[in-house]
């Protein structure tokens, strides 16, 4: 990046939150002690975090290194990116509490979020690759109209990645509120104010780096904890269950399922979300025009995959080794005798069970790591949504030079942190994999239906595909507004208009029925030449001629 400025406004807005926050933290002192190596590992890494930015900030000089990397990151590379983009706040804290909760039934989730990913290999990745330049509207407007496509594909966006930005700002919130004793309105916008910085000056490369490194580290710690946990056992998965049944007050219930989902609709309606929600997500999507070619797309499925379902077999035995480990002992429990910090909180509190504070730093850092990972990727994404979707190709309809759209990119940037900070303080109590699994059933209502049928159906037009998309989107966000987690929790009716809590069992065939009615009856002149161009578009989509970027830099 050629203006320092840029770099030294970042660093001072840094430096502001933290004398901010210093203050907090010595009138705090006196009602709380602070965890000297968790802090200490904290602050390293976030200087670590930030070098890797400044040394990404040199390198991103065009609009493809600032969206994609410049094309140059390896399959293995993205891979662990995208293991690292996709280990969010909401596995690690969120499936560790789901299971240290419910048991058995916190394992839904876990498949869920991994049983999507045969869907990106198979059916996705390699064709992204060669359709698209920055992001997954590039894909689906190829051979239909830009203007409208990338309107709603923006808007679907925009709207999974607040969604999704809620679960990873209560996270970090809630991991900083407890490892600082700081308010968590104040957590929140410390979290905000790094990842602007983050987003802002390293764009991509940063993003990635950040992911890589969290990605190592996350897998590292888990396998420490995961490991002691059964190491008290002797290994013995039987002889850890049995403790924890006898331990948990639910006793038997924790070892079958229906504690958690308890009705097949609703059951059904979330493994539609996660299945199909992980081929929606902007910022998981993004990830694939970052490499040279569709077999490194391909390489990259293939190593999340492996590394994301080794992860989530670890999450499962820490939530168990939580409910052994963290429930009883009073450490842990408020005067309630609830887990300090909330259920979010039992892997953070049983790495301190485990390792005492050495190993507590070293976990609140990967926890804190993971979520800074996870949010830079999302507002990357949001940010080419309106810079690149809308303001680039739909306001000025692609003449627009690569210095104004980046500055167009940053300043959204800026933008959907501000919102971050304010969701993550306005959803304070939702547990973060759940408002997870609400982002996941609004990218498959909108983003997948169109982005699949723009592939592989070769009657979709615009006005199928725009309907198609509103439809799944608006359906599906009102029935999460209908539902018990807004219409109750958060507005607080006495009780819930929509009795399910996850709505893709209704909101994907609405999308799909919508885009196939008013395709089939679009015989406009523009349908009939969006139909004709599908041949042309298959063809680069399984050969990768005319791809961008289809050779090394």
């Amino acid at each position: 990046m050629k203006n320092p400025m840029l770099i030294l406004a970042g660093l001072a807005a840094l430096l502001t939150t933290f004398l901010f926050s210093t203050g907090a933290l010595a009138a705090d002192a006196a009602q709380k002690s602070i965890n000297a190596p968790a802090v200490t590992m904290f602050v390293i890494f976030v200087a670590l975090t930030l070098v890797v930015t400044y040394w990404a900030a040199k390198k991103t000089r065009t609009a493809k290194d600032f969206y994609a990397a410049g094309g140059n990151i390896t399959g293995f590379q993205n891979g662990l990116a995208l293991a690292g983009d996709y280990m969010s706040a909401a596995s690690f804290l969120g499936i560790a509490a789901l299971v240290y909760a419910n048991g058995f039934d916190g394992l839904i989730y876990s498949i869920g979020f991994l049983v999507g990913w045969p869907i990106m290999l198979f059916l996705l990745a390699e064709k992204l690759r060669n359709l698209g330049k920055y992001t997954f509207a590039d894909v689906a407007s190829y051979r239909l109209s830009q203007a409208p496509i990338r309107t709603v594909a923006a808007i679907s966006s925009l709207i999974v990645v607040a969604m999704y930005l809620i679960a990873q700002m209560v996270g970090a919130g809630k991991l900083i509120q407890v490892l600082f004793g700081l308010p968590y309105s104040y957590a929140v916008v410390i979290v905000g104010v790094l990842m602007m910085v983050y987003v802002t000056l390293g764009g991509m490369l940063a993003t990635t780096w950040v992911q890589i490194i969290k990605a190592v580290l996350l897998l590292s710690g888990a396998t420490f904890m995961a490991l002691a946990v059964l190491y008290a056992f002797g290994f013995d998965f039987n002889a850890m269950f049995s403790k924890a049944v006898e331990i948990s007050p639910k006793h038997e219930a924790i070892m079958a399922p229906g504690s958690l989902i308890h009705d097949p609709i609703s059951a059904i309606s979330l493994g539609l979300a996660l299945m199909f929600g992980v081929a929606g997500l902007p910022h998981i999507l993004m990830r694939f025009f970052t490499v040279s070619d569709a077999k490194e797309a391909r390489k990259s499925v293939f190593v999340a995959t492996g590394f994301i379902g080794y992860f989530y077999i670890l999450t499962f035995i820490i939530g168990f080794g939580a409910i052994i480990m963290v429930s009883t002992n009073p450490a842990y429990l408020d005067a309630a005798h609830k887990l300090i910090g909330g259920n979010n909180m039992a892997a953070i509190h049983l790495s301190h069970a485990i390792g005492g504070d050495v190993f507590l730093g070293f976990i609140s850092a990967v926890a804190f790591a993971t979520i800074l990972a996870v949010v830079s990727g999302l507002t990357l994404a949001g940010a080419s949504a309106v810079s690149h979707d809308l303001y680039a190709n739909v306001f000025r309809h692609g003449r627009v030079d690569e210095k104004t759209e980046m500055r167009a990119s940053r300043l959204a940037t800026l933008a959907l942190g501000i919102l971050a900070i304010f969701l993550g303080i306005a959803f304070e109590k939702q547990n973060i994999a759940f408002m997870v699994g609400l982002a996941f059933a609004v990218a498959a209502s909108a983003n997948f239906p169109v982005l699949f049928l723009a592939l592989y159906w070769k009657k979709l037009t615009t006005r199928g595909a725009v309907m198609g998309g509103l439809g799944g989107l608006l359906t599906a966000m009102v029935l999460v507004i209908l539902s018990q987690s807004v219409w109750v929790d958060v507005l607080g009716n006495a009780s819930a208009i929509m009795p399910y809590k996850y709505p893709a069992i209704f909101s994907m065939p609405v999308a799909f029925v919508l885009a196939w009615l008013f395709s089939v009856t679009d015989n406009s002149q523009r349908a009939q030449e969006e139909r004709a161009r599908f041949h042309a578009q298959y063809v680069r989509s399984e050969t990768g001629i005319g791809a961008e970027g289809a050779t090394r830099h």
